[in-house]
């Protein structure tokens, strides 16, 4: 009797075994992300490094910071303070490039912006705030106390470079800053490139205004040099979020109650509060922001966020002048060395301010 049953279920043991053996059955493996980072403290780096540092299906194996919106040990202070807000104190930072590629940038920004004009947006950045005395001066002027964390000893660079040797095919660089770092890295040690997996940029406006010039986006204008040589890599994949979509998710009055309610009493909500974006909202209703970082974060944990797209070969202006920094989309063959790329055009914006006020990503509200 025991031998009929058997047999009869012996078809249905091997289906079973051959599906679990089968890739989709297999532990999915997270996401390996690597962010390079402006870092300021929430929206929206902050906000970006948070989704990731928390999400599911990501593995956050490094920050490392440059100067572009902030300072890099001021953006080294925010990394520190905010993962330990999140106790993800596990996760490496290191610090990296203070400067952009161009001699003398931040010496001679005034006559710059008065000879090649502003855009629609005054920012400046680093350019506009004095350099802090050190990371820990910027972390005890903010925060007070001592930092739990110690940031990795190497520079950004090499730490990028040890990164991705480690973990070949694996790692996403999400380059939400200047491309200073990355750039360097890649001419530092070329064999790095074809052992990155993709490299995902915040920068850019190919069918749009850029917003601190005419013509240029602020990440990309900041260190132009640099972003040319990572346009110009050879990287497997290259995608990237700029103004043609950032533009278009507006943070509004609403989206900030709403999340100021989903953070509770946290010490996030406090640090949002407590910056431009916040103390801004606080006082005027009808001010708007906008969420840049954060899309690129959004569409690594989930790209079917993602709803419309162009491809081109893509190229950056880097010759001092009027159009300095502009970024320029070719759709069927740029200049000598560009390469093409993936524009993200569009995204579905209730699927992403839900995912923002997921509590998921940000395990000190709960």
């Amino acid at each position: 009797m025991k031998t009929r049953i058997f047999k009869k279920l012996l078809p249905l043991f091997l289906i079973t075994a051959v599906l679990l053996a089968s890739p989709a059955f297999a532990a999915v493996k997270k996401e390996k992300v690597l962010l390079d980072a402006d870092m300021v403290e929430a929206f929206d780096d902050g906000v970006a490094m948070i989704m990731l540092a928390n999400a599911p299906g990501v593995d956050l194996i490094g920050v490392t910071t440059l100067t572009g919106n902030s300072w890099a040990a001021g953006g080294l202070a925010y990394t520190i303070k905010q993962l330990e807000i999140e106790g993800k104190t596990s996760i490496p930072v290191a610090m990296g490039f203070e400067y952009p590629l161009r001699p003398q940038r931040h010496a001679g920004i005034a006559e710059e912006r008065k000879l090649y004009g502003m855009g629609h947006d005054s920012w400046m950045g680093s350019f506009g705030v004095p350099k802090p005395e050190s990371w820990q001066a910027e972390y005890k002027k903010l925060y007070g106390g001592t930092p739990t964390m110690t940031p990795d000893k190497r520079h950004a660079v090499d730490f990028m470079i040890d990164t991705i040797r480690a973990n070949p095919g694996e790692v996403t660089i999400a380059a939400i800053g200047p491309c200073t770092n990355l750039a360097v890295a890649v001419r530092k040690a070329p064999d790095i490139i074809p052992l990155i997996k993709r490299v995902i940029y915040m920068g850019g406006a190919f069918y749009q205004q850029g917003n601190v010039t005419p013509t240029a986006e602020f990440n990309w204008w900041f260190d132009p040099e640099a972003a040319k040589i990572a346009l110009h890599t050879p990287f497997k994949e290259q995608i990237i979020v700029g103004l043609d979509v950032c533009d278009k998710v507006v943070f509004r009055q609403p989206h900030y109650d709403r999340l100021i309610q989903s953070l509770g009493k946290s010490d996030q909500a406090k640090i949002l509060r407590s910056t431009f974006v916040g103390q801004t909202f606080e006082k005027d209703p009808k001010f708007t922001h906008f969420i840049w970082d954060v899309i690129v974060a959004a569409i690594i944990i989930d790209p079917s966020l993602i709803t419309n797209e162009v491809t081109a070969f893509v190229d950056i202006n880097d010759q001092y002048g009027l159009s300095y920094g502009q970024s320029i989309a070719y759709p069927k063959q740029g200049p000598v060395g560009s390469r093409q790329a993936r524009i993200i055009m569009d995204v579905n914006q209730d699927k992403l301010w839900d995912m923002i006020n997921d509590k998921t990503y940000w395990k000190s509200a709960q």
